[in-house]
């Protein structure tokens, strides 16, 4: 039995971006400036998390994208090959049947 506990590189770059984001939330929190500093660094920590999640997900979604077109030119390509063995299995059977008679 596998005691392995596999996590893909997406969720770890998540788990980190969302743990920097919390640790720089809470280090605003209790750094001595006035409320509406803080504020305002919260505002700019979030604008620039929400550009960074945005960009993860265009990235994420153009490798899903490419990951799909090589999925859909493999299965044309292992299509071709069969469909070429499946031929070529009933030119051989024909050609046995022929010379059996």
């Amino acid at each position: 039995m596998s005691d392995k506990c596999e996590v893909s590189a997406g969720t770890v770059l998540v788990s980190f971006v969302a743990g920097a984001a919390i640790g720089a939330g809470l280090a605003l929190l209790y750094a001595p400036k006035s409320g509406r500093e803080i504020r305002e660094d919260i505002l700019d920590l979030t604008e620039d998390a929400v550009d960074k999640i945005k960009e993860y997900a265009k990235e994420a979604q153009e490798k899903i994208k490419n990951a799909v077109e090589d999925g859909k030119e493999a299965f044309v390509e292992k299509k071709s090959v069969l469909a070429s063995a499946i031929e070529a299995g009933r030119e051989a059977m024909q050609k046995e049947r022929t010379s059996a008679q």
